[in-house]
């Protein structure tokens, strides 16, 4: 298999039913590994990453996260941490074979719940993409203000790739308008962000809501199994001092910074992302 075979669609049911789209690459009789995107993005942002983790020898599976993508909005809007856990203890279930998950942002945290609050997931380790047991406010402002911006949508994906590239000014400027336009969907005569916006009352006022940090840590030193937080560099979500504190009261859990990336790691540095957790998935065994 070539870095950019196109994938396999595959569908999987996940808590109460919802309806999950995926992306698989690899062969079938290949150990599962399981990518999760971050709140706002669809799976299409491990576009690049997939192919090549799957050239390694691993089966890898994209899914897009409830509220995202061309997978199912929940009926009422309700986006609890606890749901998106809830559907990946389903797709690992599904999967069979103990997994690898690797969770950025929203996946990471959702992860993280899965395989250390009962009943815990079936996972062989777990990949944590710029996310960790607190984040910084600033950093998540940032974010949630960029989600709300442009309500109204673009006039085309081109519009869409110039504001990214002013949200993002650290990532160089990309021409491929088609792997932005499968974050869109038509509205109209316009085309707008493939996710449900009522994510966004989730996020308002919840970016560290009382107990979350001391919930997220108990999880992950209930999760038996081998930690890697991997991340960016200049993030301005998970501050060095964060990650730090958070490997230190995690013993099982060991950190690896991606220079020059920012929240968004494999985006920003797909790559050196890579090679970053390849040396992690190789002493899994």
């Amino acid at each position: 298999m070539t870095a950019g075979a196109r994938p396999r669609t595959r569908g999987f049911v996940g808590h109460d039913g919802i309806l999950l789209t995926a992306d698989v690459w690899g062969e079938a009789s290949s150990p599962p590994l399981v990518l999760l995107h971050g709140g706002g993005q669809t799976r299409h942002a491990w576009h690049r990453t997939g192919p090549r983790l799957a050239t390694l020898g691993w089966r890898v599976v994209a899914p897009d996260l409830r509220g995202h993508g061309t997978s199912q909005w929940s009926a009422g809007g309700d986006y609890d941490l606890g749901l998106f856990a809830e559907d990946v203890r389903a797709l690992v279930a599904a999967l069979g074979g103990r997994p690898v998950l690797i969770g950025a942002s929203l996946g990471g945290l959702s992860a993280l719940l899965a395989a250390g609050e009962a009943p815990r997931a079936a996972i062989r380790a777990l990949v944590l993409v710029d996310v960790a047991h607190r984040p910084d406010p600033h950093g998540v402002r940032r974010i949630v203000d960029f989600m709300r911006h442009r309500p109204e949508g673009f006039a085309s994906p081109g519009e869409a790739a110039a504001t990214v590239s002013a949200h993002l000014p650290h990532r160089p400027r990309t021409d491929d308008i088609e792997g932005i336009r499968r974050n869109l969907r038509r509205h109209g005569d316009r085309w707008v962000w493939h996710w449900d916006p009522r994510l966004l009352d989730s996020f308002e006022g919840r970016t560290d809501p009382p107990g979350m940090a001391e919930r997220l840590l108990a999880a992950a030193r209930h999760a038996d199994v081998p930690i890697l937080l991997v991340r960016g560099g200049i993030s301005d979500v998970v501050r060095e001092d964060i990650a730090e504190q958070f490997c230190d009261r995690v013993p099982h859990a060991r950190r690896v910074d991606v220079a020059d990336a920012g929240h968004m790691v494999a985006g920003d540095r797909n790559e050196h992302f890579i090679d970053a957790i390849i040396p992690f998935l190789e002493g899994i065994g």
